[in-house]
C-alpha cells in the first residue's frame, strides 16, 4: 500500500487540485514566463539585494535616482566592454589594434535596457509612477552622458533610429499628382523622386 500512496513514481500522487488553486488548469498547461519576465524579476531581485546591502541599508521607499545611479555605476564593476579613457592612445578608434588597460563597464545599451526592466518591475510592485525613481530626470541624463561618453570613446555613434511614419493623406495626393502630371506612371524616377523628397 506504501508504494500506491504517495511514491516516487506518481508524481501527482496526494493531490487535490481545487486545493491548490489552479482549479481545472494542470501545473504544466502554465507557460513558463517569457524571457523578458525572467531578466526583470532577477533584475528587481538583485536591485532589492543591493538595497539592503547599501550602507546604511534603504528602503525602496526612500530611493531615490542618485541610488538608482549609484547603483548602474556599481555595476560597472561587472561589465564586458572596454570603454576608452581619454588619455589612451586607442580613444575613438573602433577596431583598436592593440589591447590596453582602459576599464571594462557596462555597455549603455545593456543599462538601457536594464532601467526598461526595472522601470516596469518597480510599477507592478505597488511602485507610483510619478514616484519612480528608475524614471527619474537624473537616471535619463546619466544614461545619455553614458551613451555620449562611450560613443566617443569607442567611436560609435549612437543614432536614434527613425520611426517610418505612415503616408498621411496630403503626401498620398501629392505622389498621385506626380504620377497624373508624368502621365500615368510614366518614368519611375519621377515617381521616387517625389516619394524621397517628402
Amino acid at each position: 500500500m506504501d508504494s500506491t500512496s504517495g511514491g516516487a513514481s506518481d508524481p501527482n500522487a496526494g493531490e487535490v487540485p481545487s486545493e491548490t488553486g489552479g482549479g481545472s488548469a494542470e501545473g504544466s498547461s502554465v507557460a513558463p514566463p517569457s524571457r523578458y519576465e525572467s531578466q526583470k524579476r532577477r533584475d528587481w531581485k538583485t536591485f532589492l539585494q543591493y538595497l539592503r546591502n547599501h550602507k546604511p541599508p534603504l528602503t525602496l521607499a526612500r530611493c531615490s535616482g542618485a541610488h538608482v545611479i549609484e547603483f548602474l555605476k556599481y555595476l560597472d564593476q561587472f561589465g564586458k566592454t572596454k570603454v576608452h579613457q581619454s588619455g589612451c592612445a586607442h580613444f575613438g578608434l573602433t577596431n583598436p589594434p592593440a589591447p590596453c588597460a582602459c576599464p571594462l563597464k557596462q555597455a549603455w545599451g545593456s543599462l538601457d535596457a536594464l532601467i526598461g526592466r526595472l522601470r516596469a518591475a518597480y510599477e507592478e510592485n505597488d511602485g507610483r509612477p510619478e514616484s519612480n525613481p528608475f524614471g527619474a530626470r537624473a537616471v535619463r541624463i546619466y544614461l545619455r552622458e553614458v551613451r555620449d561618453g562611450q560613443a566617443k570613446a569607442r567611436g560609435i555613434p549612437y543614432e536614434k533610429k527613425k520611426r517610418k511614419r505612415p503616408a498621411t493623406a496630403t503626401e498620398n495626393a501629392s505622389s498621385e499628382m506626380a504620377q497624373v502630371v508624368d502621365g500615368g506612371g510614366g518614368s519611375s524616377d519621377a515617381v521616387a523622386s517625389t516619394t524621397t523628397s517628402v
